[in-house]
């Protein structure tokens, strides 16, 4: 994990841009997706999510460990790993994309402001492109980022069996719900 929050930290904020201020991340970022059903309503929550914010460039990741989704029942959750999205071969979900309006968020002052993000989400190998918009609150020195959008299992190759796809939505609500501390040097 040290090493993930290490190549994220790299690749997009070297050490000389001196912009700490503008550098966020969260290693406890807390996703969860929702599935309303006719036979009953699929929910799994993710607290272990990893995400690095840069708002001087708008540029921000997201690594999402697989197996850490958690569902009310268990054999849901075993489900879910082993036969949709295959969590031993496709262990995380990612997302790399921008902020397309950076400039919009004051971080030196406490405010919601709305954002458009656009990327590339990949789940179970897949990528696809989102566009949404969410919100980003400066508080108390930290950012708290929300965001909802929906994706189709088809859209990433995830295979539902005939016999179980009326017990699955056709579309999935994703909620992104994080908070971001500064990015430090020491923060890694």
């Amino acid at each position: 994990m040290k090493q993930l929050l290490l190549l994220i930290a790299l690749f997009l904020f070297p050490l000389a841009n001196g912009v700490a201020q503008a550098r966020f991340f969260t290693k406890t970022g807390h996703i969860w997706f929702y599935s309303d059903a006719p036979l009953e309503d699929i929910e799994a929550h993710n607290r272990k999510v990893v995400s690095v914010l840069d708002l001087s460039t708008g540029e921000m990741v997201f690594s999402v460990p697989m197996k850490e989704f958690q569902f009310r029942k268990s054999l849901m959750q075993t489900h879910f790993n082993e036969n949709y999205v295959e969590s031993d071969k496709y262990p995380k979900a990612t997302f790399k994309g921008k902020i397309m309006n950076p400039d919009a968020v004051d971080v030196t002052r406490q405010a919601a402001y709305l954002v458009r993000v656009q990327g590339v989400l990949n789940i179970h190998g897949k990528d696809k492109a989102i566009d949404t918009v969410g919100t980003l609150e400066v508080k108390d020195g930290r950012i708290y980022g929300k965001s909802t959008f929906s994706v189709t299992p088809q859209e990433f190759d995830i295979h539902i069996p005939r016999l179980v796809r009326n017990n699955i939505a056709r579309r999935i609500d994703i909620t992104v719900d994080i908070i971001y501390s500064p990015l430090t040097g020491n923060s890694l």
